[in-house]
Protein backbone atom coordinates (compact mmCIF):
# COMPACT_ATOMS: atom_id res chain seq x y z
CA UNK A 1 0.00 0.00 0.00
CA UNK A 2 1.53 3.29 -0.99
CA UNK A 3 1.38 5.80 1.97
CA UNK A 4 0.56 9.00 2.36
CA UNK A 5 2.90 12.27 2.89
CA UNK A 6 3.16 13.11 6.32
CA UNK A 7 3.51 16.74 7.27
CA UNK A 8 4.51 17.42 11.04
CA UNK A 9 3.92 21.26 11.53
CA UNK A 10 5.61 22.84 14.85
CA UNK A 11 7.46 25.33 15.77
CA UNK A 12 7.40 28.45 17.73
CA UNK A 13 3.84 30.13 19.02
CA UNK A 14 3.48 33.05 16.56
CA UNK A 15 4.91 32.01 14.07
CA UNK A 16 1.77 30.67 11.50
CA UNK A 17 1.14 27.36 12.59
CA UNK A 18 -2.23 27.51 12.13
CA UNK A 19 -1.94 29.55 8.70
CA UNK A 20 0.32 26.71 7.48
CA UNK A 21 -2.39 23.89 8.17
CA UNK A 22 -5.03 25.64 6.72
CA UNK A 23 -3.20 25.96 3.29
CA UNK A 24 -2.85 22.39 3.21
CA UNK A 25 -6.18 21.59 4.49
CA UNK A 26 -7.43 23.53 1.20
CA UNK A 27 -4.63 21.66 -0.99
CA UNK A 28 -6.67 18.50 -0.53
CA UNK A 29 -4.55 17.34 3.25
CA UNK A 30 -6.32 15.58 5.97
CA UNK A 31 -5.60 17.89 9.02
CA UNK A 32 -5.32 17.43 12.90
CA UNK A 33 -4.41 20.65 14.67
CA UNK A 34 -2.95 19.54 18.33
CA UNK A 35 -2.01 16.28 17.56
CA UNK A 36 -0.38 14.26 20.51
CA UNK A 37 2.24 13.09 19.40
CA UNK A 38 1.93 9.38 20.96
CA UNK A 39 -1.07 8.74 19.43
CA UNK A 40 0.53 9.51 16.11
CA UNK A 41 1.59 5.64 15.31
CA UNK A 42 -2.29 4.27 16.16
CA UNK A 43 -4.22 7.23 13.92
CA UNK A 44 -2.14 6.22 11.08
CA UNK A 45 -2.86 2.71 11.18
CA UNK A 46 -6.49 3.46 10.46
CA UNK A 47 -8.01 3.67 7.11
CA UNK A 48 -8.28 7.24 6.29
CA UNK A 49 -4.09 6.94 5.60
CA UNK A 50 -4.72 5.05 2.65
CA UNK A 51 -7.89 7.12 1.28
CA UNK A 52 -7.68 7.92 -2.59
CA UNK A 53 -9.16 11.03 -1.86
CA UNK A 54 -7.41 13.03 0.01
CA UNK A 55 -3.37 14.20 -1.24
CA UNK A 56 -1.72 13.65 2.43
CA UNK A 57 -1.75 14.26 6.26
CA UNK A 58 -0.82 17.22 8.41
CA UNK A 59 -0.14 17.52 11.87
CA UNK A 60 0.43 20.64 14.11
CA UNK A 61 2.23 19.67 17.27
CA UNK A 62 3.43 22.01 20.33
CA UNK A 63 4.92 22.82 23.70
CA UNK A 64 1.09 23.47 24.36
CA UNK A 65 0.79 18.98 24.90
CA UNK A 66 2.99 18.43 28.04
CA UNK A 67 5.37 15.75 26.87
CA UNK A 68 5.87 16.60 23.21
CA UNK A 69 9.54 17.21 23.22
CA UNK A 70 10.65 14.30 25.33
CA UNK A 71 8.10 11.45 23.44
CA UNK A 72 8.53 13.03 19.58
CA UNK A 73 12.15 11.77 18.62
CA UNK A 74 11.49 8.16 19.49
CA UNK A 75 8.52 8.09 17.78
CA UNK A 76 9.47 10.11 14.97
CA UNK A 77 12.43 7.67 14.06
CA UNK A 78 10.13 4.99 14.77
CA UNK A 79 7.73 5.95 12.19
CA UNK A 80 10.41 6.83 9.42
CA UNK A 81 11.75 3.18 9.83
CA UNK A 82 8.81 2.08 9.19
CA UNK A 83 8.46 3.30 5.77
CA UNK A 84 6.42 6.49 6.69
CA UNK A 85 7.03 9.34 4.56
CA UNK A 86 7.28 12.18 7.72
CA UNK A 87 8.11 15.28 6.85
CA UNK A 88 8.70 18.38 9.72
CA UNK A 89 8.59 21.96 9.02
CA UNK A 90 9.26 23.71 11.44
CA UNK A 91 8.05 27.43 11.21
CA UNK A 92 9.85 30.50 13.08
CA UNK A 93 9.73 34.63 13.63
CA UNK A 94 12.03 36.85 14.54
CA UNK A 95 11.73 37.99 18.25
CA UNK A 96 9.96 41.28 17.36
CA UNK A 97 8.01 40.37 14.78
CA UNK A 98 6.37 37.38 17.40
CA UNK A 99 5.62 40.14 20.11
CA UNK A 100 3.94 42.44 17.26
CA UNK A 101 2.02 39.44 16.60
CA UNK A 102 1.17 38.71 20.84
CA UNK A 103 0.48 42.36 20.68
CA UNK A 104 -2.26 42.70 17.93
CA UNK A 105 -4.15 39.71 18.69
CA UNK A 106 -3.85 40.04 22.35
CA UNK A 107 -3.28 36.26 23.15
CA UNK A 108 -0.88 34.73 26.13
CA UNK A 109 2.18 33.13 25.26
CA UNK A 110 2.02 29.80 26.25
CA UNK A 111 5.93 29.72 27.98
CA UNK A 112 4.78 33.26 29.33
CA UNK A 113 3.17 32.70 32.02
CA UNK A 114 4.66 34.48 35.44
CA UNK A 115 7.33 35.65 33.17
CA UNK A 116 7.45 38.63 30.24
CA UNK A 117 6.22 38.05 26.47
CA UNK A 118 9.88 38.00 25.65
CA UNK A 119 10.97 35.94 28.18
CA UNK A 120 8.50 33.28 27.20
CA UNK A 121 9.61 33.47 23.22
CA UNK A 122 13.21 32.97 24.50
CA UNK A 123 12.38 30.07 26.87
CA UNK A 124 10.11 28.15 23.72
CA UNK A 125 13.05 28.86 21.38
CA UNK A 126 15.73 26.94 23.75
CA UNK A 127 13.11 24.00 24.40
CA UNK A 128 12.56 23.79 20.76
CA UNK A 129 16.26 24.00 19.52
CA UNK A 130 16.73 20.16 18.75
CA UNK A 131 13.80 19.57 17.17
CA UNK A 132 14.92 22.67 14.84
CA UNK A 133 18.17 21.29 13.82
CA UNK A 134 16.01 17.87 12.49
CA UNK A 135 13.42 19.34 10.56
CA UNK A 136 13.11 18.72 7.19
CA UNK A 137 12.13 22.53 6.18
CA UNK A 138 12.49 25.59 8.26
CA UNK A 139 10.40 28.62 7.29
CA UNK A 140 11.20 32.04 8.71
CA UNK A 141 7.57 33.52 8.85
CA UNK A 142 8.83 37.34 9.34
CA UNK A 143 8.55 38.96 6.26
CA UNK A 144 5.48 36.89 4.87
CA UNK A 145 2.08 37.48 5.12
CA UNK A 146 -0.68 35.43 5.42
CA UNK A 147 -1.04 35.17 1.46
CA UNK A 148 2.34 34.61 1.59
CA UNK A 149 2.69 31.94 3.86
CA UNK A 150 -0.37 29.86 2.54
CA UNK A 151 1.40 30.25 -0.67
CA UNK A 152 4.86 28.95 0.22
CA UNK A 153 3.11 25.98 2.11
CA UNK A 154 1.33 24.85 -0.93
CA UNK A 155 4.58 25.22 -2.89
CA UNK A 156 6.36 22.42 -0.57
CA UNK A 157 3.33 20.17 -0.09
CA UNK A 158 3.37 20.42 -4.23
CA UNK A 159 7.05 19.26 -4.31
CA UNK A 160 6.31 16.40 -2.13
CA UNK A 161 3.23 15.65 -4.01
CA UNK A 162 0.87 16.20 -6.66
CA UNK A 163 -2.22 17.63 -5.00
CA UNK A 164 -6.23 18.46 -6.27
CA UNK A 165 -5.50 21.44 -9.40
CA UNK A 166 -7.49 24.15 -9.49
CA UNK A 167 -10.89 23.66 -10.58
CA UNK A 168 -11.35 25.99 -13.77
CA UNK A 169 -15.00 26.81 -15.17
CA UNK A 170 -16.05 28.37 -18.08
CA UNK A 171 -19.12 29.60 -18.35
CA UNK A 172 -21.02 30.99 -21.04
CA UNK A 173 -23.92 33.06 -20.31
CA UNK A 174 -26.55 36.16 -21.45
CA UNK A 175 -27.12 39.46 -19.21
CA UNK A 176 -30.40 39.48 -19.99
CA UNK A 177 -30.79 36.34 -17.55
CA UNK A 178 -28.99 37.60 -14.81
CA UNK A 179 -24.66 37.56 -14.20
CA UNK A 180 -23.46 34.47 -12.72
CA UNK A 181 -23.53 34.66 -8.89
CA UNK A 182 -19.68 32.94 -8.41
CA UNK A 183 -17.86 34.56 -11.45
CA UNK A 184 -14.21 35.11 -10.78
CA UNK A 185 -13.91 36.93 -13.85
CA UNK A 186 -16.90 38.10 -16.27
CA UNK A 187 -15.66 39.08 -19.80
CA UNK A 188 -18.96 41.31 -21.72
CA UNK A 189 -18.64 40.41 -25.12
CA UNK A 190 -21.25 42.07 -26.48
CA UNK A 191 -19.16 44.69 -28.30
CA UNK A 192 -18.99 41.26 -31.44
CA UNK A 193 -20.98 41.03 -34.46
CA UNK A 194 -23.72 39.49 -33.50
CA UNK A 195 -25.21 36.18 -35.25
CA UNK A 196 -29.30 36.54 -33.83
CA UNK A 197 -29.31 39.22 -36.79
CA UNK A 198 -27.92 36.68 -39.50
CA UNK A 199 -31.17 34.52 -40.29
CA UNK A 200 -29.13 31.54 -41.04
CA UNK A 201 -27.09 31.68 -37.94
CA UNK A 202 -30.55 32.99 -35.27
CA UNK A 203 -31.25 29.23 -34.53
CA UNK A 204 -27.96 28.03 -34.46
CA UNK A 205 -25.59 28.39 -31.48
CA UNK A 206 -22.16 29.02 -30.73
CA UNK A 207 -21.06 25.60 -30.46
CA UNK A 208 -21.97 25.25 -34.42
CA UNK A 209 -18.72 26.36 -36.70
CA UNK A 210 -20.76 28.68 -39.13
CA UNK A 211 -21.24 30.65 -35.70
CA UNK A 212 -17.75 30.38 -34.61
CA UNK A 213 -16.53 31.71 -37.61
CA UNK A 214 -19.11 34.29 -37.92
CA UNK A 215 -17.85 35.57 -34.74
CA UNK A 216 -14.07 35.28 -34.51
CA UNK A 217 -13.71 36.03 -38.52
CA UNK A 218 -12.92 40.09 -38.00
CA UNK A 219 -10.19 41.23 -37.17
CA UNK A 220 -11.78 43.00 -33.70
CA UNK A 221 -12.85 39.62 -32.59
CA UNK A 222 -9.26 37.81 -33.05
CA UNK A 223 -7.12 40.83 -31.58
CA UNK A 224 -10.03 40.69 -28.88
CA UNK A 225 -9.40 37.02 -28.37
CA UNK A 226 -5.55 37.24 -28.31
CA UNK A 227 -5.80 39.52 -25.80
CA UNK A 228 -8.12 37.57 -23.41
CA UNK A 229 -5.85 34.39 -24.09
CA UNK A 230 -2.82 36.30 -22.87
CA UNK A 231 -4.26 37.39 -20.08
CA UNK A 232 -5.53 34.40 -18.99
CA UNK A 233 -2.12 32.54 -19.40
CA UNK A 234 -0.67 35.28 -17.17
CA UNK A 235 -3.37 35.25 -14.11
CA UNK A 236 -4.41 31.25 -14.04
CA UNK A 237 -0.55 30.48 -12.60
CA UNK A 238 -1.21 32.74 -10.41
CA UNK A 239 -4.07 31.81 -8.91
CA UNK A 240 -2.75 28.67 -8.91
CA UNK A 241 0.46 29.64 -7.11
CA UNK A 242 -2.29 31.32 -4.44
CA UNK A 243 -4.19 28.44 -3.84
CA UNK A 244 -7.19 28.75 -5.43
CA UNK A 245 -9.65 25.70 -5.20
CA UNK A 246 -11.72 27.23 -8.11
CA UNK A 247 -11.97 29.69 -10.60
CA UNK A 248 -15.11 30.09 -13.08
CA UNK A 249 -14.06 32.48 -15.92
CA UNK A 250 -17.43 33.43 -17.40
CA UNK A 251 -17.74 35.03 -21.11
CA UNK A 252 -21.43 37.03 -21.28
CA UNK A 253 -23.71 38.44 -24.02
CA UNK A 254 -27.16 39.16 -24.89
CA UNK A 255 -28.68 36.36 -24.95
CA UNK A 256 -26.03 33.79 -24.24
CA UNK A 257 -26.21 31.48 -27.12
CA UNK A 258 -23.40 32.49 -30.10
CA UNK A 259 -20.86 35.24 -28.84
CA UNK A 260 -20.41 34.12 -25.47
CA UNK A 261 -20.75 30.39 -26.30
CA UNK A 262 -18.02 30.53 -29.49
CA UNK A 263 -15.83 32.79 -27.09
CA UNK A 264 -16.17 30.22 -24.28
CA UNK A 265 -15.16 27.28 -26.68
CA UNK A 266 -12.58 28.97 -27.44
CA UNK A 267 -11.15 29.53 -24.18
CA UNK A 268 -11.63 26.05 -22.96
CA UNK A 269 -9.83 24.63 -26.10
CA UNK A 270 -6.96 26.98 -25.24
CA UNK A 271 -6.31 26.74 -21.61
CA UNK A 272 -7.32 22.50 -21.91
CA UNK A 273 -3.98 21.09 -20.53
CA UNK A 274 -3.99 17.29 -19.13
CA UNK A 275 -3.04 18.40 -15.65
CA UNK A 276 -5.79 20.76 -15.23
CA UNK A 277 -9.68 20.11 -14.07
CA UNK A 278 -11.41 22.21 -16.52
CA UNK A 279 -15.51 22.05 -17.16
CA UNK A 280 -17.45 23.97 -19.63
CA UNK A 281 -20.65 25.12 -19.15
CA UNK A 282 -22.99 27.02 -21.09
CA UNK A 283 -25.84 28.00 -18.76
CA UNK A 284 -28.09 29.77 -21.29
CA UNK A 285 -27.93 28.21 -24.59
CA UNK A 286 -30.94 26.69 -25.15
CA UNK A 287 -33.42 29.38 -23.06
Amino acid sequence: MKKLNIFIITGLSGSGKSTAITALEDAGFYCVDNMPVALLPKFLELPIESSSEISGLAFVMDLREKGFLSMCPSIFESLNQKGYPLKILFLEADEDTLIKRYSQTRRHHPLSKGKGLLEGIRTEQEQLKNLKTSADKIINTSRYNVHELRSAIRNIAQQSKSIDPMSINILSFGFKYGIPNDASLIMDVRFLLNPHFVPELKMLDGKTETVKDYVLGNDNARTFLKKYLDLLDYLIPLYEKEGKAYLTIAVGCTGGKHRSVAIAEAIFKHIKKPERRILITHRDIDL
